[in-house]
């Protein structure tokens, strides 16, 4: 679904990352890494452990909050079920962070990789499947 060899996210298909070579995934016994779905902060790759469902709330984007960034980029799934109303948005930028992406998770993973390596204050927020 997606591969950039120059990363940091440097493979993505159905609930599976890897960055900076680093597997990760899970599997209804397993978990690898961070798991299928993914905080990227700086270089720290964490769970996204706040997503719950498939409609997205202030509340779970609280891993990316405070921390110096200006852009995030939300992975909202392959086929993008994971819904983010503009409402949202609008929340997220009153806390500081100055620009949204919302994309399914393929894309997410290009444009994060672009903004890193242009040298934005990126985080990303992503959704490893539906």
């Amino acid at each position: 679904m997606f591969d950039d060899p120059l990363g940091p996210i440097e493979h993505f298909s159905w609930g599976e990352f890897v960055i900076w070579g680093e597997k990760h995934s899970s599997t209804a016994t397993r978990e690898i890494g961070a798991g299928k779905d993914i905080c990227i902060v700086g270089e720290k790759v964490t769970s996204w452990k706040e997503r719950k469902g498939h409609k997205l709330n202030i509340d779970m984007i609280t891993g990316v909050l405070n921390k110096n960034v200006d852009v995030l980029v939300l992975g909202v799934g392959v086929y993008g079920a994971l819904k983010c109303k503009n409402k949202v948005i609008k929340e997220i930028k009153k806390t500081g962070i100055l620009e949204v992406y919302v994309l399914k998770t393929p894309d997410a993973c290009k444009k994060y990789n672009e903004l890193y390596r242009e040298g934005m204050r990126v985080a990303l927020l992503a959704h490893g499947t539906c």
